[in-house]
């Protein structure tokens, strides 16, 4: 009878967890913490890779898979990773196991959820060991969680890494956050569209966190809401002179360098959304206004702005989009002779690139061209002169060579926080 009244009650739990609005997984943790205790009993690099890979990717989940390919993961990363900070990793292994502590949570949460919106579609929720470069995204109707990040908190062993991003990220977390974080990324699985823009962007991830907020009936404790809210003037003049540019490097997923006033795009979309919303008579249908705004869509998003009247004055989008380009830094020079030249002297050792305005002395990024490795001619970047208006870039040539490289606009930036007005293809012979 005993026996009889135990499978009942199983049949209920596991018939109740079928029934769950969500699908969670969490045994991509257990298996990298297994992976993680077979590493530490041997010196031997390549054994190591063996254990990641058999103990925890070749076990992974779909969800694992979808991450490694979404954020460029792999078994070295990770061996990497695990050798380089050990202290990090003592200390934040407690806080991801408790994530399968949280499912209740979960699924209470986004019960919640579906009752604000109704046409709230499924999506599967997948908590794994990232490599420490994402607390969380989203690949169709699955949220991937790196646990790593998302359940780190002030106590977690910092003191390893180069910067202070992962400090400032923890400052503000607590496991009792872990839950609204990812209904932020649950949010993301219903959104529409993808489109590479300040404004459209911003408004993406407020939205999810706006919707977050509502969802779990409590504020949000974010870093960038305490530093936009006690700047909120000057972020706002200062969005709205970017906020039609395609560079996020001022506003979103910069923690790495912009400390306590990183990712203030999230802030000022969330603002966006909840001013929207605020106006808003029918609250059913402002919810689903901002959950089903089309991202690829410049005129409904510009449109979703102006309705929601945070900007108070008429917003002049092709005086802000020319004022803004007036700003971008450009090439003005290339020296000891001009691009394209076909007589270069082999004998040359550097050459310079000379910009409009004063650059960042440590932002720049130079890639291969078309053409690949062979014909790119650079051995080391030697750094700004001029007061940070020339590049020096020290070179080794040979006779009748062609060479080619490319100054890309992703990190190129000016003193005054603009970035490179477009890439630069810089091509020349030797003689």
């Amino acid at each position: 009878m005993k026996q009889a009244i135990t499978i009942i009650v199983a049949f209920i739990i596991t018939n109740a967890y079928s029934q769950s609005p969500s699908k969670i997984f969490t045994t991509d943790i257990d298996n990298f913490w297994t992976a993680y205790d077979s590493i530490q009993k041997t010196n031997d690099f390549s054994k190591k890779i063996h254990f990641i890979d058999k103990l925890y990717i070749d076990k992974g989940t779909e969800g694992l898979k979808a991450f490694m390919k979404a954020r460029d993961f792999n078994d070295t990363l990770w061996v990497n990773l695990i050798n380089e900070y050990p202290k990090f990793w003592n200390s934040i292994r407690p806080s991801t196991l408790t994530a399968k502590t949280k499912i209740q949570e979960f699924d209470n949460a986004i019960s919640s959820l579906r009752k604000l919106y109704p046409e709230l579609k499924d999506a599967e929720m997948y908590f794994t060991i990232g490599g420490l470069r994402s607390g969380g995204t989203v690949k169709g109707n699955m949220v991937l969680v790196g646990a790593e990040i998302a359940t780190g908190n002030p106590a977690t062993d910092v003191s390893e890494f180069q910067n202070n991003w992962l400090k400032n990220v923890f400052a503000e977390q607590s496991l009792d956050n872990i839950v609204t974080l990812n209904i932020h990324e649950y949010i993301h699985t219903q959104q529409i569209g993808d489109r590479n823009r300040v404004l459209s962007q911003s408004i993406k991830e407020g939205a999810c966190d706006f919707i977050a907020e509502l969802t779990m009936q409590q504020p949000l404790q974010r870093k960038y809401f305490t530093y936009g809210r006690a700047n909120a003037e000057k972020i706002k003049e200062h969005f709205k002179k970017e906020m039609f540019s395609s560079n996020f490097s001022n506003w979103l997923y910069n923690g790495g360098r912009k400390g306590e006033s990183a990712d203030l795009g999230y802030y000022v979309g969330y603002e966006i959304c909840k001013s929207y919303y605020n106006l808003a008579k029918d609250k059913k249908q402002a919810i689903k206004d901002i959950i089903e705004l089309n991202y690829d869509n410049d005129k409904a998003v510009e449109d979703f702005l102006s309705k929601s009247e945070f900007f108070k004055e008429k917003i002049n989008k092709s005086k802000l989009i020319k004022e803004y380009n007036k700003n971008l830094p450009y090439i003005t020079e290339i020296s000891p002779f001009k691009n394209n030249s076909k007589e270069v002297d082999p004998s040359l050792t550097a050459l310079r690139v000379t910009f409009s305005k004063e650059m960042e002395p440590d932002s720049y990024s130079i890639n291969y061209s078309k053409k690949g490795k062979d014909f790119f001619p650079i051995k080391k970047v030697k750094g700004f002169e001029n007061n940070n208006h020339t590049l020096v870039l020290l070179v080794e040539l040979q006779a009748n060579k062609d060479y080619e490289f490319i100054l890309t606009n992703r990190s190129f930036k000016s003193k005054d926080g603009y970035p490179l007005k477009e890439e630069y293809l810089v091509k020349f012979k030797t003689k």
